[in-house]
């Protein structure tokens, strides 16, 4: 039986108004958009040698090129400041300043990143970087990867490093990008880089994640001034049981924890949930968590990134299930979920993306709430949020895509209404500033605002983005009429 739709949030009245110092973000993350793979003393990532495994990725596709933003930030950064964009969140490539995962900086790398932050600067844009957004240098990966601590302890140095580096430039940052999907699917399920499909390493690395992030956490403020804000950005699931049977419910309480709570838990509370633990009893006990670990793992945060795309509808086993997630972060044949992989994911009703995944922005509504009402002192920005579709250029050379303009007004909307039920959400950064490369889907999918046509590079503002650069320059959410 299919899970009825979800409430619809009611529609406002009049134009819905954001507040002054909203911040009207794109994101970006520097395999996908860089290119330049071979440059000024980059080496290789995960993401690299994943690539070059036959098989992995949409016709072997790379970020080799990408879409060029190392040669074309410039172009790239008057598009954002024509589309009347606030800030621009970006990641920078860790074996672009520090190839090895160790040791000193190169300059080559780092000088690209202030670059990029003076040229953003000097539009009004305001930087936020990202630590890591999924491209390990190789050789840490050789010596184990996130599973071993060791590679937390070389992100809180390479942390240290690049603050020093841009901390006069940059006072907004992000330690890490869903490392939910680092972790489990990088290491769980195999569809992302480096490929492993192993659960206890999969638990390993979440904690090694989390035990990173605060680390460099600790890193940053010793590096940065004073005023710099540093935040961490986690794609949570927006959960909800098939039926309301006792059976679905646990299977959401499962979810939760390993793909929720895993991180929320010692991140903001200081400590691993106990189900989670018991439920994951069988594959280990956990002694990878050292005394102390969890209290390094809780520092303060200035704000919480929430990414969103989609809802996830979940049940106990039923044969007609998927072993993986409905919104494309699963499949394959080895399970993301350790300790809930018997747990069956379904397609929530209503329209769909080209990615496949249901269009539903009370799902938005519904992380931004529950945070809030979790931690109600801690202040939201939505990091990542957009839709993939098949965009065509037109006879005259124009991008029509009022799929996107929809979605993106019906999210914002959903925020809107979030702030309004008490929620303090400061920013969104919609996914992505350009069409560029999508992961295992190489340059199958196009999430960007701007469209890329990746034989010439030539980029093409969609008419979405029109519509976004409207929003951005009145602080008004209007009806998405005319695109």
């Amino acid at each position: 039986m299919p899970v009825p739709p979800s409430s619809p949030l009611p529609a406002a009245a009049a134009p819905q108004r954001f507040p002054a110092g909203f911040l009207w973000g794109a994101a970006t993350s520097a395999y996908q958009v860089e290119g330049a793979a071979a440059e000024d003393g980059r080496t290789a990532s995960i993401w690299d040698t994943f690539c070059r495994t036959p098989g992995k990725v949409f016709q072997d596709h790379s970020g080799d090129v990408a879409v060029d933003h190392y040669h074309r930030f410039r172009e790239d950064v008057r598009l954002m400041a024509e589309l009347g964009l606030t800030a621009y969140r970006f990641s920078v490539s860790w074996p672009r300043v520090q190839p090895t995962g160790r040791g000193p900086g190169v300059q080559r790398g780092l000088d690209f990143y202030r670059r990029l932050a003076d040229e953003l600067r000097s539009h009004d844009i305001l930087p936020v970087a990202t630590l890591y957004h999924w491209d390990l240098p190789q050789e840490l990966e050789s010596a184990g990867g996130w599973p071993e601590r060791t590679t937390a302890e070389r992100f809180a140095e390479y942390a240290a490093l690049v603050g020093a580096a841009l901390g006069d430039r940059v006072a907004h940052w992000t330690t890490l990008n869903e490392p939910w999907c680092s972790a489990f699917l990088g290491y769980g399920s195999g569809v992302h880089a480096p490929g492993r499909t192993d659960p206890v390493a999969a638990l390993r690395a979440a904690h090694h994640l989390n035990l990173g992030h605060g680390l460099a956490v600790s890193a940053l403020r010793a590096a940065l001034p004073a005023a710099a804000q540093v935040s961490v950005s986690l794609n949570l699931h927006a959960l909800r049981p098939l039926t309301p049977s006792a059976a679905d419910r646990d299977a959401v309480r499962r979810i939760d924890a390993v793909g929720n709570r895993v991180f929320l838990g010692p991140m903001l509370a200081g400590a691993y949930p106990e189900d989670l633990l018991a439920d994951t009893a069988h594959l280990t006990d956990w002694s990878f968590v050292r005394p102390g670990d969890q209290k390094e793992i809780h520092q303060p945060l200035d704000w919480l990134g929430v990414n969103y795309y989609t809802p996830t509808v979940v049940s106990a086993t039923a044969e007609d299930a998927s072993p993986g997630r409905e919104d494309g972060h699963g499949g394959g044949e080895a399970s993301p979920w350790p300790g809930a992989d018997r747990v069956g994911f379904h397609p929530a009703p209503g329209e769909r993306t080209a990615m496949g995944w249901t269009v539903d922005p009370t799902g938005l509504h519904q992380l931004l709430t529950g945070l809030a009402h979790r931690h109600p002192d801690l202040p939201l920005m939505v990091t990542e949020n957009g839709a993939a579709y098949h965009d065509r250029v037109g006879a005259d050379g124009t991008v029509d895509d009022p799929e996107r303009t929809a979605y993106l007004h019906a999210h914002l909307a959903a925020l809107h209404r979030a702030a309004a039920d008490g929620a303090d959400v400061r920013g969104y950064f919609a996914w992505s500033l350009l069409d560029n490369f999508e992961w295992a889907y190489g340059y199958d999918k196009r999430f960007g605002l701007v469209h890329v046509d990746y034989p010439t590079l030539a980029r093409t503002p969609k008419s979405s983005a029109r519509w976004y650069a409207r929003v951005a320059r009145s602080g008004e959410l209007h009806p998405p009429a005319g695109g």
